[in-house]
This record gives structure tokens, C-alpha cells and sequence, in this order.
């Protein structure tokens, strides 16, 4: 069984009831944030607590890693957020620069009559075989010798993908890159490629709503929103070998493998990291700001952040985003003074 974790269904509310109050507090400081939907509920969840504390609104808009990075490039949000990192020469480029957040990770969901949640095993060859099209029919020899003694039904797959720029694509096509070359060949990962097949959905709430329709369906999704929209979750063998399930200990476990502080502008890539517990398919999300933004607006957003690592962790783990090691936060914070001055 998954962890069990708190619903974060009335996070999209509370968010809004919360943002909306502007003439309850016209003088309180306000922040403007768009991009990754796979931070939405850890961003919304702290931007209410944030305010009540502070009096500071947090205004976030869940439009997709793409999205944010346009809109920070073009200057018309204080913060843009990416689940995939920028290179270190394009932050050069557009004047930018990236901190991670929190760790989380994704997994492959999916509707099919009579398979239970985690009763499905995977792994990602098999993943990329169906999203390439070399695999159309959920009985087919290469899924059924995963699963021995799972009735597979006779049924066609209905591939789900994200229809807008994704990080949420870009972890998840990663991942597939590293362990089926064809894939790399031919597809490669990125927040935007061009699907082989399949139905698009915006977000990752759209791809959870396409999948819980869609009788046959498979999606990935961050793990968020595979407990929010109560959906069907796959065991995965990791690079280990090992079948494992998604946790937050398993993201983490990813994640321990890396130093962040040893990396150029915290540009790394969980994806496919060894380890006997590791969850193949983990991620983080970064939050852009541009050097050239006003300081006392870049101060505002470092303030949000500054609090969410220092105050937020448990609001964190209760939709199971991992923080981050206090190594890291001190390396952001002194990231920041060096590009910023703050």
C-alpha cells in the first residue's frame, strides 16, 4: 500500500480564498509565480499557511514547466517554476538564475478492470515500448511476463501524455531515454516532443482525468495526484533491479545520491539513480528569477522560499515532497547573495 498522505483537494480552494482577499489586505506584498503543475500542491499549500503568517499573497498560476519558463524569461511573473533544470549557458543567456525546491518524484497510472492499485508491475523498457507504439494490447507477452498470475485484459492501451510544455514530460522522457536507447534515438526528452501516439491533457490533473475516464488508460502523473484522484499506480523495477514501490522515501532515496552543491546553478537530474530503494522516476522542481528583476521583488520570493525551508517541511511531507538537505538550503541561500544580493 501507499503511505497514506492528507487530500489535497481543497488545497485549489483554500489557494483561492486565500489569493482572493486582496481588499481585506491592500497593503500586503504580493507575488507573482507561474509554471510547473507538479509543485502546485506544495506551492498552494505554503502560500496559505505563508499568508496567515505574514500577510505577504502568494499568486501562483499552475500552467506547466514551459509556461513558467516563458513567462520568467519575458519578465511577467517574479518567479517561474521548471521540473526540468536549466542548462548553466541558458541561464547565462536570458539573465537568470534556478534553486531547487523539493523532492518528489511521478509514476505510471493507469484503468484497467480487475488489476488493483499496485497490482501492476512495470518496467521502463516495457514503458517506452507503449508509448512508442511497439506495445498496443494490455495481454501482449512482454507486459504478461511482468505480471505472472495477473489476469491482463485483451483490451487496447490508451497512451495519455501531457498536451502542454512539461517538466512533468521532461523527467518522465528522461527517465525512458536512459533505459531504452531506441527512445533516445528517436524521441529524447524535453518538456515538449512529439508523442508516437496517445491523448493529451493539460497538467497533470488532465492527464489524472483522462486516465480515470478512459477505461484502458495509461498516464504518468506526479505522485500528488495519484493519491488526490485516487488512481491505479505501478510497481517499477529500478536500476538495481529491485521492485519498488513510489514513496517519499524512494524519492529521497534518489536524491541521496546527489550533491546539489556540488553543481553549477544546482543543475541535476534524478532520473534512473542507483540504489536498492530508489524510485526510478524522481524529480525536482527549480524556481527561476531573473537578476534583473527588482531587488526588493527578488527578496519577497527568496523570503517565500526562505520559509517554506525552514518552516514548511512538515506541510512538505504531508503531500510527500522531500526537503531538501540543509547543505543544500545553505548553498542556495549563499547562491543567492552571490547573484542577487540578498
Amino acid at each position: 500500500m501507499l503511505p497514506q498522505m492528507k487530500s489535497i483537494k481543497t488545497l485549489g480552494v483554500a489557494m483561492a480564498v486565500c489569493l482572493g482577499s486582496v481588499a481585506a489586505a491592500a497593503h500586503a506584498a504580493q507575488i507573482t509565480g507561474a509554471g510547473s503543475t507538479w509543485v502546485y500542491p506544495l506551492i498552494a499549500k505554503w502560500s496559505v499557511t505563508y499568508q496567515q503568517k505574514t500577510g505577504t499573497q502568494v499568486n501562483y498560476q499552475a500552467i506547466g514547466s514551459g509556461g513558467g519558463i516563458q513567462q520568467i524569461e519575458a519578465k511577467t511573473v517574479a518567479f517561474g517554476a521548471s521540473d526540468m533544470p536549466l542548462t548553466p549557458a541558458v541561464l547565462q543567456q536570458h539573465g537568470l538564475i534556478q534553486f531547487p525546491t523539493a523532492i518528489a518524484g511521478e509514476d505510471l497510472v493507469y484503468n484497467l478492470p480487475g488489476v488493483k492499485p499496485g497490482q501492476l508491475i512495470l518496467s521502463g523498457p516495457v514503458v517506452a515500448k507503449i508509448y512508442m507504439k511497439e506495445i498496443t494490447r494490455w495481454n501482449d507477452p512482454q507486459i504478461a511476463r511482468l505480471n505472472p498470475g495477473v489476469k491482463l485484459p485483451d483490451m487496447a492501451i490508451t497512451v495519455v501524455h501531457r498536451s502542454d510544455g512539461s517538466g512533468t514530460t521532461f523527467t518522465f522522457a528522461n527517465y525512458l531515454s536512459k533505459v531504452y536507447p531506441e527512445w533516445a534515438k528517436k524521441i529524447g526528452a524535453n518538456t515538449s516532443i512529439a508523442w508516437p501516439t496517445g491523448v493529451g491533457g493539460k497538467g497533470n490533473q488532465g492527464v489524472a482525468s483522462y486516465v480515470k475516464e478512459i477505461r484502458g488508460a495509461i498516464g504518468y502523473v506526479e505522485y500528488a495526484y495519484i493519491l488526490e484522484s485516487h488512481l491505479s499506480w505501478a510497481r517499477m523495477y529500478n536500476s538495481a533491479g529491485k521492485l519498488v514501490s513510489p514513496s517519499l522515501a524512494g524519492f529521497q532515496a534518489a536524491a541521496s545520491h546527489i550533491d546539489f552543491t556540488k553543481a553549477r546553478d544546482f543543475y541535476v537530474i534524478l532520473t534512473d539513480q542507483p540504489g536498492a530503494t530508489t524510485w526510478p522516476i524522481s524529480g525536482c522542481t527549480w524556481e527561476i528569477l531573473s537578476k534583473t528583476t527588482p531587488k526588493a521583488t527578488n527578496a519577497e520570493v527568496t523570503k517565500f522560499f526562505t520559509w517554506g525551508f525552514e518552516h514548511g517541511q512538515s506541510e512538505a511531507k504531508s503531500i510527500a515532497f522531500g526537503p531538501l538537505p540543509t547543505s543544500t538550503v545553505d548553498a542556495i541561500k549563499a547562491y543567492w547573495k552571490k547573484n542577487l544580493g540578498i
